[in-house]
Order: C-alpha cells, then structure tokens, then sequence
C-alpha cells in the first residue's frame, strides 16, 4: 500500500515539473492569413490575441478565423507537450510512444 502512495506522489510531482516546464514554453498560430494571431503557452493557457482591425467588419469570418488559429495553437502546444514529455522520460504513458 505504502509503495502504491508512493508511486502516486512521484506521478504527482513528475506532471508539476513538467506543467512548470511548460509554462515557460509558447506557441504562436495565426488564420486569415496573419491577420488573427494567439501565443499560447505549454499550459495551454492564451497568453495573447492580436486581430487585424480590419477583421472586425465582418463577424463570421472573425469568428471562423478564431477558431482556427485556437484550434491550431491548442495542436501546436499538445505537440510541444508530448516532445517535452518524450525527452524528459518522466512520463511514460501508453499511447505517447
């Protein structure tokens, strides 16, 4: 029982190390050619959004444009996740191999 506690505060400590590291990690993606850009961290936290002004004349193409670079930074900071878990080896977890 001792040894199953154990083993889950190891788990526990290993994925606040790697949140930490990839808290200082950022991805950027951007839609509608450059004219909607997020900067996302590791965390998958938005750290920033920058909008062309032009785009606020047209509601649905912001709105498609949004979606898309979100859906792209969400894949880019997933990627860089998994890369990170990867070389740390701290985390061996079926599926990411």
């Amino acid at each position: 029982m001792f040894n199953k506690l154990k083993q889950v505060k190891d788990m526990r400590d290993k994925a606040k190390k790697l949140q930490n590291m990839l808290s200082e990690e950022s991805v950027e993606a951007s839609a509608a050619w450059g004219k909607v850009k997020v900067v996302m961290d590791g965390n998958q936290s938005v750290q920033s959004v920058e909008i062309d002004p032009e785009m606020l004349s047209d509601k649905r193409k912001l709105e498609e444009a949004m979606k898309e670079v979100y859906n792209d930074a969400v894949k880019k900071a997933q990627k860089k996740m998994v890369d990170k878990m990867r070389k740390s080896g701290d985390l061996n977890i079926p599926g990411l191999t």
